[in-house]
């Protein structure tokens, strides 16, 4: 049975973003930064027609078009138990355990639907939703869709998400 696999990792799949994280225990990081950097990994049978995976051309465009759009901006979650955001029109308040903790312009935030902004929870967003963005496109053959993102040197997560 053969098996194929094509990468992407470009000096422009790249997001540069400020975020915090809770940890257990009622503790919360201060608000920091990370120039982050992606790299995905498609898996799949050859397209019979073109020979190959996915087209790399398509995958760059889309995997820049995804990190464009949490380059630059401050990275909120959404769904987590101790952070709570709301929107007052052009601002964003941020609390943590109850108490206000920041305040941002509407336009220098990405809410995002995850529960705390880890690393790994930034992996499995850009995967699944570069797994929508192929699904939309009629990708067929793909099996699967790894991406490792990597907030500093040596520092990175990897998160997986099969076809079934």
């Amino acid at each position: 049975m053969e098996s194929y696999k094509v990468t992407v990792t470009k000096d422009y799949i790249v997001f540069a973003s400020a975020h915090f994280i809770t940890f257990a225990g009622h503790r919360c990081e201060g608000l920091h930064g990370h120039n982050y950097r992606a790299t995905v990994t498609v898996e799949g049978d050859l397209d019979p027609d073109a020979w190959f995976v996915f087209d790399f051309v398509v995958l760059k465009k889309l995997m820049k078009q995804l990190c464009d759009e949490i380059d630059h901006v401050v990275l909120l979650p959404l769904e987590s138990e101790r952070v709570k955001v709301s929107v007052d029109g052009e601002i964003v308040n941020v609390a943590v355990d109850g108490k206000p903790r920041y305040v941002f312009p509407r336009k220098d935030c990405a809410l995002l639907p995850i529960p705390n902004t880890t690393v790994e929870m930034l992996a499995k967003l850009l995967a699944i939703r570069l797994k929508a963005e192929i699904d939309k496109l009629g990708g067929r053959g793909i099996k699967a869709i790894e991406m490792d993102v990597e907030e500093n040197f040596g520092q990175s997560a990897v998160y997986r998400v099969t076809y079934q």
